[in-house]
Parts: structure tokens; C-alpha cells; sequence
């Protein structure tokens, strides 16, 4: 060590020198006071051995601006050579596991883990790290004990001797030591937590990035809660910027859950790398990546198209829990894909009776939101509600019949359907009047769906106490129970001819403005333009027609018995709201109905209406009129406006056919 001093005497010039000379020369003597300082921390006998590790840690030191330490060698040179001096660290080799590093690890007390600071114990810069980190862990399950820790000495001790060598943390030590500070609930204000975090703000570039990743994933919360902005926006920025880096799945699912949500451009980055890694993901990586789709409500159609071709394609074996999250997630998104329905009802068809009530009503509701009706699938939920008809929770049992009615379900046996909506009413009897206001107005709408509802449930909801509130309803979730309510009073009046009331007010039955203020489909302004063509008179028909029963008619015409078209103007209208006109239908008229049905109105892949569109056509039908069904897939088939004028010329004919076969 001597030759080389004697070697830095003879490099330095011995007059005064520019300041880039000067420079370098400060920088050769910081790097031969860092080999003393190595040198001093060997025992003698040891040290030549240890020379050859000391030069070549030397070597890979990088460079950093920090402030200056205790510790820092630059600290002992004169002032104006230390101001020339980059302030960066070197950091000693991880020095092999000691006695105290065993007791910090076996220690199941947070006075064990204290108690070493007055042990007599050699403590390394890392020692106080992990004595933190333990003490964290310890006390997880404890908070009570954490507001007494913060009054003990020994613990403003143990921070005290953190932040002094806070510098010589390693990387891995140093980010957990941040999550346990946060754990701990030290106060916003503390000062050796705002040290920590400025450490970890100044070594960002330098961390690799799985202790990136895992400052993500267990302290942004703690960050946002702190109000540590500026260190997350860091770590959101380098976790962006460096996401080339991720090599494994788990980091990409972690990070979509934790951090996309904070930072848009970090999570098209995550979704790009987990298109990149999908291949090699299993079944439980592709559930938490769908999971995590739908909490976020982010549809990212070429990620959930990758991660369906892979469910299908590989022969995945799915448990229970991950055949419910992929229902969840795909009825939360509403992403069709039908060969990961098909493989979702198969597989969970043997599971249906080893599931709970909770479970089968949100199987149910999330097959449900897909418009996904699997008749065995579906048999088999009804069997499992029998079969725990005295345990089942009433809100479960209402989420199940909600999902029957948005599907048009019913068993098909008779005497499993006499079972089932026998159970319903036995419930709904003692407990109906107890739910919320809303879900007994959406249990009723179901029955009604189903058919299946009782004069008794239809006063229950009609009643003025309860429809009271959704009257002047302003919020569309309000608007929509109001609508509802327009159905059951619907039902009440064209379905139970011997129901004697109450129903809702005249006032109730006007039609809102937010009944007519609907975007006009394709199919609908087709068919207007096309009936306008074949009428030849605006009196002779009417378009978007609401009614007091809650629905809207897309055209109204009326028909003579020769089978030509009269004008509605003076004919009485009962269906509206209020009622108008004052002349009767001439003998042998007949009043038609258009309804369109658009592709969103059938369940999928399939031809059958949802319930609430076959609720519709049976009130239409109720109400006196000749119902003209236009469906999508007829409509689309016409290229012509003649072929859709003969369309429905047809479409009249035979329903006038059908009324006088009758």
C-alpha cells in the first residue's frame, strides 16, 4: 500500500494544476482512500489474501451523486479537494452469515430482536435493515403492539442507526426495509422514513428491476396512503421505461394488478409483454390475468383473444376456483367467445354440487351477463337450490332467479319447475317485503319474466310506500327500477285479469323523456324509411310509439278487414299515455305492432329472445295488437328495397293469417 502512495506522489504535479488535471487527481486519491478503508475492515493476518477482491470491487464501483456520509472516505480530505469529489459509495462484499443473523431470523419476539442492540453483538450496516424488517413481520398480526413499539427507546435506537448507515444498505435489504417502515405506521413526518425513501428515489436506476417490481407490488399503496407522490412517480416512470426487462409472468400479472392501474402508459406495456409471455403461462397466471382485466374494466380484445385461443388449445386441467374466475372475468368484460363458454359449462357441470349457494349464484349471474344459457348447466343449478331449500340465502336464491329471467330460463321438467318456483314464493312469502327496495322490484320483474309472479308479490311492490321513491327518479339505476316497476304494472293489468290493485298513479305512466332519447340503430331507421315508402301518408302510421306499459313501439299501423292501412289520428289509443282519441276501431280492424329485435336482443348463438324482449312482445300481444317481428337476421339478409317492402308485406299477412286461424 506504501508503493502505491508512493505511486499517486509521483502522478500528482507539484505545482498548482488546471482544473481537469486537478480533478483527476482528486479522483485517483478518493479511489486509493477506498482501498485504505477496504484494507483497515481486514483483519491483518488476512489482508494480502483479500487484496486482489478489494482491487477488483474497486473496478466495478459505479458512479452516483449522493450526499455526503459519515462514512463517506471524501470526508477526510481538505475542502476544496473534497468539493472536486463525486459523492458515491462503495459497497463492502455481503460478509458471511453470523451468529446474529441467525438469532434476527429464529426470533419469534419483537424484545428478542431489541434485545441485541444491547447484546454486545457486532452489528454490520445491513443488521439494522433486517432487525426492522423481522420486527415488521412479527408484529403484522399484532397492530395493537405497534403504538407501543414506537414509545420504546430501543426501537428510536434501532431507526437512529438505519439512518446513519442507510448509504451501505444493500439493494434487496433496502426495499423490504421500506415496506416494513410502511407496515410499522411510522408517521409521515418521520425522518428516518423520508431517508429511506430518498435512498431508494437515488438508487432507482441501479435496482434491478424484481426489487422494482416489488416495491410495486407491496408499497404503492402505503405510498398513496403516505403521500409519497414523488417516489411513485419515479417508480412508475423506471418500471415503464425498463419494462423490457420482465422475463417471467408472475412479474407481469403482479404488476398489471398493483401499478397498471396508476399509470396508463405502464399497463399497455404490461399488456404488450404479456402478449409477448402468454405462451408460456398456465392456467393460473391466464385467470389472474383475466381477473385482473375485469377489476380494471380495461377490454383489451388482442390480450383476452390470446388468452382464450390458449384455454381452449392446451388441455388445461382447471379447478373449481379458476372455472368460476374465468366466468367472472368474462361476464364482467363481456367478451364473447364461445368455445371457452362451451369448455366452461362442461367442466363445471361435475363441480355444481360440491359448489355453495354464493358460488352457484354468481356461476349463474356471470353466465348470465354472457347471455350464455347451457340447458344441462342450468338443470343443474336448479338441483342444487332443491337440494338446499332450507339453507339457501334468500339473496342468493334472488340472484339465481334474476339470472333465469335475463336468460328466459326455465326447467324443463315440470315438476322440477313446480319444485323450484315453489321454493321461491315459500321465501319470498316471509322475506320479500325485507329486501332492499330495488331487489324487490327486480324479483318481482323476474317472476314476471318467468311468468310465475302472484298477485300478493305484485301489491307488494305496487304498493305506494315503495314505488313512491322511484318516481322522481333521477340517477339511471333509479330509471331503470322505475321502468321495471312500469313492467310489473304492466303484467298486473294485461296478465292478471282479477288483480284489483293498487297500481301505480296516471302521472307515473307518462313516458320520460329518457324513454325516447335512444340512439337510432341501422336496423331501425331501415325499417322506418321502408314503411314510410310502402304507408304514402305520415297519418297513416306512427314511429317510436311509447307506451304507458313501459316499452316502445318501433311502428304502430292500423288495418282495415280488406287489409289497407287507415289513419290513427281520431281511432282511440288505450295504450298510450294518457289515453287518446275518442272513435272505436271500425269492425274487423286490426292494430299491428312493429318490433325490431336487434342482435343484442337474442342470447348468444342463439334465436331465442332474452326475458326481458319476450316480456315485451307478450305485453305487446296483451295490449290487442298483431305483433310484426323483424328480426336482425332476417333484415340482413335483404339487399333491395323492394325485397324489404315484399318483407313486410309478408311479415302483415301472416300475422293477420295467424290471428284469424285463432
Amino acid at each position: 500500500m506504501k508503493g502505491l502512495w508512493n505511486h499517486v506522489l509521483a502522478v500528482l504535479p507539484a505545482s498548482p494544476c488546471p482544473q481537469p488535471q486537478a480533478a483527476m487527481a482528486a479522483r485517483l486519491v478518493k479511489q486509493c482512500a477506498c482501498l485504505l478503508r477496504e484494507a483497515t475492515l481486514v483483519p491483518p493476518a488476512t489482508a494480502p489474501a483479500m487484496a486482489p477482491v478489494g482491487r477488483l470491487r474497486l473496478a466495478q464501483v459505479g458512479r452516483r451523486t449522493l450526499t455526503s456520509s459519515a462514512t463517506s472516505p471524501s470526508s477526510h480530505f481538505p475542502r476544496s479537494l473534497s468539493g472536486l469529489l463525486e459523492k458515491e459509495h462503495v459497497f463492502s462484499a455481503r460478509p458471511q452469515q453470523q451468529e446474529v443473523d441467525r438469532l434476527i431470523e429464529k426470533a419469534t419476539q419483537p424484545e428478542e430482536l431489541l434485545e441485541l442492540l444491547s447484546g454486545g453483538h457486532r452489528l454490520h450496516e445491513n443488521h439494522a435493515a433486517l432487525v426492522l424488517i423481522q420486527l415488521s413481520r412479527l408484529l403484522s398480526d399484532k397492530p395493537e403492539h405497534k403504538a407501543s413499539l414506537m414509545q420504546d427507546a430501543r426501537f428510536q435506537q434501532l431507526l437512529q442507526l438505519v439512518n446513519s448507515q442507510i448509504a451501505s444498505v444493500w439493494h434487496g435489504p433496502l426495499v423490504r426495509l421500506l415496506r416494513s417502515l410502511y407496515t410499522l405506521a411510522l408517521p409521515t413526518a418521520c425522518k428516518e422514513l423520508q431517508s429511506v425513501e430518498q435512498e431508494v428515489r437515488w438508487r432507482l436506476r441501479r435496482l434491478r428491476y424484481k426489487h422494482l417490481a416489488f416495491l410495486a407490488e407491496s408499497s404503492t399503496t402505503y405510498m398513496q396512503q403516505q403521500g409519497s407522490q414523488e417516489l411513485l412517480a419515479e417508480l412508475l416512470v423506471s418500471l415503464e421505461r425498463r419494462w423490457a426487462e420482465i422475463e417471467d409472468g408472475r412479474t407481469v400479472v403482479a404488476l398489471m394488478a398493483k401499478a397498471g392501474p396508476l399509470s396508463e402508459p405502464l399497463m399497455n406495456r404490461l399488456e404488450d409483454k404479456c402478449l409477448e409471455l402468454v405462451e408460456q403461462f398456465g392456467p393460473d397466471e391466464l385467470r389472474k390475468v383475466l381477473v385482473t382485466l375485469a377489476a380494471q374494466n380495461r377490454r383489451s380484445v388482442p390480450l383476452l383473444r390470446a388468452v382464450s385461443y390458449h384455454l381452449v388449445q392446451k388441455p388445461f386441467l382447471l379447478t373449481k376456483g379458476v372455472l368460476l374466475d374465468l366466468a367472472y372475468a368474462y361476464g364482467k368484460l363481456g367478451f364473447q367467445q364461445t368455445q371457452v363458454f362451451q369448455r366452461l359449462a362442461a367442466d363445471l357441470l361435475p363441480h355444481v354440487p360440491g359448489l355453495t349457494s354464493g358460488e352457484v349464484a354468481h356461476c349463474a349471474k356471470s353466465f348470465a351477463l354472457l347471455k350464455w344459457l347451457s340447458g344441462p348447466l342450468f338443470e343443474a343449478f336448479v338441483q342444487h337450490v332443491l337440494d338446499r331449500a332450507q339453507t339457501v340465502p334468500v339473496p342468493h336464491l334472488c340472484n339465481v332467479l334474476l339470472a333465469f329471467a335475463h336468460l328466459n330460463f326455465r326447467p324443463e321438467r315440470p315438476e322440477q319447475e313446480d319444485q323450484f318456483f315453489s321454493l321461491v314464493h315459500e321465501k319470498l312469502d316471509s322475506e320479500l317485503t325485507g329486501l332492499h327496495p330495488a331487489l324487490q322490484v327486480d324479483v318481482v320483474w323476474a317472476l314476471c319474466v318467468l311468468r310465475q309472479a302472484r298477485e300478493a308479490e305484485l301489491r307488494a311492490v305496487l304498493r305506494p310506500e315503495l314505488h313512491g321513491q322511484f318516481l322522481e327518479a333521477k340517477s339511471p339505476k333509479d330509471q331503470g327500477t322505475l321502468r321495471k316497476l312500469l313492467h310489473v304494472n304492466a303484467s298486473a293489468q294485461l296478465e292478471h285479469p282479477g288483480y284489483a290493485g293498487p297500481c301505480l298513479p296516471a302521472a307515473a305512466l307518462v313516458p320520460g323523456l329518457s324513454a325516447l332519447d335512444r340512439k337510432v340503430t341501422p336496423l331501425q331507421k331501415e325499417l322506418q324509411d321502408t314503411l314510410k315508402g310502402l304507408l304514402g301518408s305520415s297519418d297513416r302510421g306512427s314511429f317510436a310509439v311509447p307506451t304507458q306499459y313501459g316499452w316502445v313501439l318501433d311502428a304502430e299501423v292500423l288495418l282495415d278487414p280488406d287489409g289497407q292501412f287507415l289513419p290513427l289520428r281520431n281511432f282511440v289509443a288505450p295504450h298510450l299515455a294518457p289515453p287518446s282519441g275518442s272513435q272505436p276501431l271500425p269492425p274487423g280492424a286490426k292494430r299491428l305492432a312493429f318490433l325490431r329485435w336487434e342482435f343484442s336482443s337474442y342470447g348468444s348463438r342463439s334465436r331465442d329472445l332474452l326475458g326481458r324482449f319476450a316480456l315485451a312482445r307478450r305485453h305487446v300481444q296483451a295490449a290487442g295488437f298483431l305483433v310484426v317481428d323483424v328480426p336482425y337476421y332476417e333484415w340482413l339478409d335483404l339487399k333491395s328495397e323492394w325485397q324489404k317492402g315484399a318483407y313486410l308485406k309478408d311479415k302483415m299477412r301472416k300475422a293477420v293469417a295467424e290471428e284469424l286461424a285463432k
